[in-house]
């Protein structure tokens, strides 16, 4: 009992701060657990105030999915009182979808989500929080394979296949296995602010909120590097401009081709028409600068697709949402952070379609 406090007493910021305790079991994805874990563990380095801990049922170590041996520095009885948790992440893993947890765990999740604040969990883990109770009358979501089961097992949970994490009340649920780091960045930028959590992220070489799907990767890192050297330099000029004067008469001009031979070559080598391209690149702008908490008619102009009626058809054509539901979803200042006195609902990144409202992300205290 004196180890786990004194793990989660930790170091540095971490002393005095928020214990997160993994609960692990045989049979758990790694990535599940190592995901959470590398996030909060890293934002403690940074100076965040976290105290990260692995916990299993009674102590003992488990074997992963990948066959790896476990170390738990807890069992799940120790974490009551002083020492319960302030969040509590339940991993997934491929069996929970198919039958009951393992044995214990369901008790284990309840008693620990009855003393910790905050209670989340990655990929399946779901099944898990549903099994003890606490997805009753929630929003939740889990791996897009297993989202139908989950909603038949718990009828009482409303599903939602598409998203990333939903946040309901002080219960967090997240989509497939990476998507876990999602939710541990959102919950760091709630706790600690978005500088922290931008911080993390950058460390981890991971986005700080991906806008799902495939539109989460830039344009120009999705896009073939052209073998003809003046359209190697009008790609890059478009990139680095998107709201200059980008009409395929004067992007021709510029490199000294016939309009005809132009489009030929872009759709040869890139894949697509120079007012495709180019569309394709002020709609990602226009996405960075709604993403900042900019406004419609601004990012409109600044990404050079002029109105918001334009900005709404190009976003319609790439995205299938709104300009104004994007805004809403992706804004980086959308987490309500510690120093809130009320909570603001805010929207969640979600992998596509509408997934019926905004989230709202648990802020506590330590």
């Amino acid at each position: 009992m004196e180890g786990v406090r004194e793990r989660q007493r930790g170091g540095g910021a971490a002393r005095d701060g928020r214990s997160v305790a993994v609960l692990v079991y045989d049979g758990v994805r790694l990535m599940d657990v190592a995901a959470p874990l590398e996030v909060f563990g890293t934002a403690g380095a940074l100076g965040g105030r976290y105290a990260p801990l692995v916990c299993s049922v009674d102590g003992s170590p488990v074997r992963t999915a990948t066959g790896t041996l476990l170390g738990a520095d807890a069992a799940a009885t120790d974490l009551t009182g002083r020492a319960a948790p302030h969040t509590l992440v339940v991993p997934g893993s491929d069996d929970l979808p198919l039958g009951p947890p393992p044995d214990g765990l369901t008790d284990a999740v309840a008693a620990l989500a009855a003393a910790a604040p905050r209670v989340a969990s990655v990929c399946t883990g779901a099944f898990a929080l549903g099994a003890a109770g606490l997805l009753d009358g929630r929003r939740a979501t889990t791996h897009w394979r297993h989202a139908a089961a989950l909603a038949r097992r718990h009828p009482r949970t409303a599903v939602e296949p598409d998203a990333i994490f939903v946040a309901d009340g002080r219960v967090c649920t997240s989509a497939g296995v990476t998507a876990g780091i999602d939710l541990a960045l959102a919950l760091v930028e709630a706790d600690e602010g978005a500088d922290l959590a931008r911080e993390v992220a950058r460390d981890l070489v991971v986005f700080l909120r991906r806008p799902g799907g495939q539109s989460q990767f830039s344009v120009a890192a999705r896009t073939p590097v052209p073998r003809h050297e003046a359209l190697r330099d009008l790609v890059r000029g478009i990139a680095a401009d998107p709201a200059a004067d980008h009409a395929p008469a004067a992007l021709a001009a510029r490199c000294g081709l016939s309009t005809r031979h132009l489009t030929r070559l872009f759709r040869e080598q890139v894949g697509t028409t120079p007012a495709g391209y180019v569309e394709a690149v002020r709609v990602e702008a226009a996405q960075a600068l709604l993403e900042a908490g900019g406004t419609v008619t601004a990012a409109a102009h600044r990404s050079g697709i002029g109105s918001d009626e334009s900005l709404r058809r190009a976003f319609l054509r790439h995205l299938g949402v709104t300009p104004s539901a994007y805004r809403a979803r992706f804004r980086t200042s959308g987490v309500p952070g510690a120093h809130d006195t009320l909570p603001r609902k805010v929207a969640h990144p979600i992998q596509g379609g509408d997934t019926g409202g905004p989230a709202v992300l648990p802020t506590l205290a330590p």
